[in-house]
């Protein structure tokens, strides 16, 4: 029997911080187009995620991904996607998502890294 009731959307609002291979995703690609490349699979990684249209890269992301240059991206790369309300009354969705480079200290390859939720304050 299918049950019968509300269906339960996404959280509203939610922080997460993941781990993306960019290198599995740009294999085979023209070494002039991997930097450029590799910032629209992001987009598309968070879009497939957080279930928005709206993805906005912080520009400390974008220098991290451009800091070897346009071919020598990095091979990994762990960032915080933060599902928030937008304020602009004529948007055409309500929700967007943040795409923030985190910063590891000790693990700068960040290898065996898990999912994480994180707690906004």
């Amino acid at each position: 029997m299918a049950k019968e009731g509300k269906k339960t959307g996404k959280a509203d609002v939610v922080t997460r911080d993941y781990t993306i291979n960019l290198h599995k995703r740009l294999h085979k690609t023209t070494f002039k187009k991997k930097a450029p490349r590799a910032l629209r699979e992001v987009k598309s990684f968070a879009t497939k995620m957080m279930g928005t249209k709206d993805v906005r890269i912080d520009t400390a992301l974008n220098k991290f991904i451009w800091s070897q240059g346009v071919r020598n991206i990095p091979t990994r790369v762990r960032v915080r996607l933060s599902r928030r309300r937008n304020d602009d009354e004529e948007a055409k969705e309500k929700l967007y998502t943040l795409v923030q480079h985190v910063q590891l200290g000790n693990n700068p390859r960040c290898k065996g890294l898990v999912t994480e939720n994180v707690e906004e304050s």
